[in-house]
């Protein structure tokens, strides 16, 4: 992930996703989700509540390192992955569901992440201290907020240019990402069989427990139960990787969190598979 060439993969790959999605989705359907607040309500809370409770059960069951500690914590604190949508569209899931949750969660965890953050450090004296809701913003904006903003002017102000890029701009970060799991593929591995079976038990525990938060309180839409699960799950790994910077503390937490980023996915591609599979049926 050191690798200069790799990382601007990763830019690019995100960027793109997010224009795509500002260029295909009107305002109106990426907001679409606000209009349900019971069901906005109950995401929130599964994703930015639920999760890192159940985060902070598991640390005290188990007795774990420091750099566990801090790279679970920083996980459980950062929602809103930017490939979300693409996770939670590959488990049947419409696209504007997916990106407006997606969108959502990145907004809130503005203010979120820093609050979550400074309850973790309270209860386990964490290396995390350096934070603020400006650095939080200016990440997010950045990754997120920015290519969408982009996006959506484009389909805005220039909607034939938008008509004609919209579908090649997909396929290109779908290549991007196919691109970029092979790449990872490999030394993600490495690390995860490096970590140790407690800590790859306590990782996997957070995976399942996790997804079982979203699909059991997503209602009885499958459709909404799968969004939830992956959308819990999905933890921003580069905002995690961002608050770990700003501590000095990247390569205490990097093996965790990329150690998660392979075990979330080996649990969440069968699922959505089968959600994908589920919803094909009830069609």
């Amino acid at each position: 992930m050191n690798h200069p060439l790799l990382v601007i993969l990763v830019k690019v790959t995100i960027f793109s996703l997010m224009l795509a999605i500002g260029i295909n989705l009107s305002f109106e359907k990426l907001l679409s989700l606000w209009r349900q607040p019971k069901l906005l309500f109950r995401d929130l809370f599964a994703v930015t509540v639920l999760v890192p409770l159940v985060v902070i059960i598991l640390l005290k069951l188990f007795n774990q390192p420091k750099e566990v500690e801090m790279g679970l914590a920083l996980l459980a604190v950062s929602p809103g992955a930017p490939l979300m949508s693409k996770r939670s569209q590959m488990a049947g899931v419409s696209v504007f569901h997916s990106a407006g949750l997606q969108l959502t969660l990145a907004l809130v965890a503005v203010f979120v992440t820093p609050l979550t953050l400074n309850i973790f450090h309270a209860i386990f004296d964490l290396q995390t201290e350096k934070l603020s809701i400006l650095e939080v913003s200016g990440q997010i904006f950045m990754a997120q907020l920015l290519p969408v903003s982009i996006g959506l002017l484009i389909q805005r102000f220039l909607p034939k240019v938008a008509l004609k890029i919209g579908k090649p701009l997909t396929m290109f970060y779908n290549s991007l990402f196919l691109l970029l799991a092979l790449l990872l593929l490999i030394p993600a591995l490495r690390t995860t069989l490096n970590i140790g079976i407690i800590t790859t038990l306590l990782i996997i525990l957070m995976v399942l427990i996790s997804m079982g938060i979203g699909h059991f309180l997503g209602g009885p839409d499958l459709e909404k139960r799968s969004a939830l699960a992956i959308a819990c799950i999905a933890r921003n790994i580069g905002l995690a990787l961002f608050i770990a910077v700003l501590n000095n503390a990247e390569k205490q937490v990097f093996p965790i969190l990329a150690s998660y980023a392979v075990l979330g996915s080996m649990f969440a591609i069968p699922y959505s598979q089968w959600s994908k599979k589920k919803m094909g049926q009830i069609i």
